[in-house]
């Protein structure tokens, strides 16, 4: 199957300052147009240190100029690949627009204030979710999961102050580049990159913004 991308153009001329800025110009587009039901849905790819891959989507909670944010259990296997390997990357596959951005760099976590912040934000049920679920463990049925579910139910009532899990919190991914991918038809697209610029190249000193040093590099397609 071939689709032929129609789609606006997209030059060096149309990047914002900075990739932060970029993407959140494209991300207001994509959100306003209502083509996508989740625009903040996006695969997060990690690797063991010796280099085996995985994947899953992930939904993107807070972008700003310090980089992207979304939260998961830390003993889930994106949880304890991070940890032993804090390399990630990021996918956002928009394709009603003819749209991907790609992001590689860095991953930390977050303070425990700004995750407990947020954790008091989710629905009542999502909170209770986050303690039911082993995330990535091996569980025999179903029906233990929801049985933990309605135990927790019935502990904490609509209503009651849920704390946030001590294993569950957020990881913030610092870019050290970030790919603006627009497609066009007879696979000519465009592919604009912004690299930062620091000695090691990993993202990993300081925020996405705040100063970094980006240089644009244009991608064959």
């Amino acid at each position: 199957m071939r689709e032929q991308y129609r789609s606006e153009s997209f030059s060096e001329d149309d990047l914002a300052a900075d990739p932060m800025q970029q993407f959140a110009r494209w991300f207001r587009q994509i959100a306003a147009g209502g083509m996508l039901h989740e625009p903040n849905a996006m695969v997060v790819s990690t690797a063991t240190p010796d280099g085996v891959p995985s994947s899953r989507t992930v939904l993107l909670k807070m972008y700003d100029e310090h980089g992207f944010v979304f939260f998961t259990n830390y003993e889930s296997r994106k949880g304890r690949e991070l940890a032993a390997n804090p390399r990630v990357s990021l996918l956002f596959p928009w394709h009603p627009l003819a749209r991907q951005v790609i992001v590689t760099g860095s991953a930390s976590r977050v303070g425990r204030e700004e995750t407990a912040a947020y954790f008091r934000t989710r629905p009542h049920g999502s909170q209770l979710g986050a303690w039911a679920s082993d995330q990535s463990s091996v569980i025999g049925s179903r029906e233990e999961l929801v049985r933990r579910y309605e135990e927790l139910s019935a502990r904490y009532p609509e209503g009651e102050q849920i704390p946030a899990p001590p294993h569950w919190g957020g990881f913030r991914v610092v870019p050290a580049a970030i790919e603006f991918w627009q497609g066009h038809e007879n696979r000519l697209h465009d592919r604009l990159r912004y690299v930062r610029e620091d000695a090691n190249g990993d993202g990993g000193d300081g925020g996405a913004g705040g100063g970094a040093a980006w240089r644009v590099e244009r991608l064959c397609p």
